[in-house]
């Protein structure tokens, strides 16, 4: 890596982190939109949970395409989609839109995830997204503003629509996990065998 990359690496100020910091400031107001309980501010929270899932994209394009990947960036990126999700989630419980278990198996699964690439990250193992986490991901940034909506829009039944896309979310997302669990479990002992291998070489060679 030469020095300008390094730099970078440890560079805040990029146009990604800040659109970053933007979707994590829509926590906030989305959060007090739904706290008013009427449709128009229900479509308001809707549309800008909309919005700040699309920063999600744009921000890891904007950070390959400019090659201004930072340490910042890969800390709050995926903090930035927890805060947005979950408070999410426990508000349409909370507006008795989501049932308690889909928040509960939804939350905990994140949270074991988090766990189990911090874990493989301690023994130098690099889990990266499966494509089952990516169809998680995707299915849930429909579902939940359209759950948020609730009423019809343009003779549309969003809310129903909502309802089954969030359902197939958590069933890819217990199925994603069996898919971290198992390459954890198959990626750990060759990471290890790897460096009592080279652990070997080096007292060969000294």
């Amino acid at each position: 890596m030469n020095p300008n990359q390094q730099d970078r690496e440890f560079e805040f100020a990029t146009t990604p982190n800040f659109l970053t910091l933007a979707r994590m400031a829509c926590v906030p107001f989305v959060v007090a939109l739904l706290f008013i309980g009427n449709p128009k501010n229900d479509l308001s929270a809707a549309l800008l949970f909309g919005a700040a899932s699309i920063t999600d994209y744009f921000d890891g394009y904007i950070a390959r395409v400019q090659k201004s990947v930072s340490i910042y960036g890969k800390l709050m990126d995926p903090l930035a989609d927890k805060f947005l999700v979950v408070s999410c989630l426990i508000m349409l419980q909370h507006l008795g839109r989501l049932h308690p278990v889909a928040v509960i198996l939804l939350i905990c699964r994140e949270l074991a995830i988090t766990g189990l690439r911090a874990l493989a990250s301690a023994e130098g193992v690099v889990m990266s997204s499966s494509q089952s986490a990516k169809w998680k991901t995707a299915t849930q940034m429909v579902a939940i503003p359209f759950m948020m909506a609730k009423e019809p829009l343009f003779g549309v039944p969003i809310y129903p629509i909502g309802q089954v896309l969030l359902a197939i979310s958590i069933a890819i997302s217990m199925w994603s996990a069996v898919d971290y669990v198992v390459e954890f479990f198959k990626k750990l002992p060759e990471r290890r065998r790897a460096r009592k291998a080279a652990k070997n070489q080096s007292q060969q060679d000294s």
